[in-house]
């Protein structure tokens, strides 16, 4: 999951895997696989990078099965 805001400063967490695409209108609008949308003040690039940290964190904890 990643931690998110939303307009009103509430902050919320958001299961990557659900996002279909992002729209900068100037806010970022993030758009799920289930149709719904969340309007964000993180930046999409900030968006872009903390799903790239939680994707580097669960690929790290993977066993490693390349046979050693």
């Amino acid at each position: 999951m990643i931690q998110l805001t939303r307009l009103n400063h509430v902050p919320f967490f958001l299961n990557p895997d659900l996002i279909e695409h992002m729209e900068i209108t100037p806010d970022t609008i993030i758009t799920l696989t289930t149709g719904q949308k969340f309007i964000v003040l993180e930046s999409a690039e900030q968006v872009l990078d903390r799903l790239i940290q939680f994707r580097r964190k669960i690929f790290a904890e993977l066993p490693d099965l390349r046979g050693k």
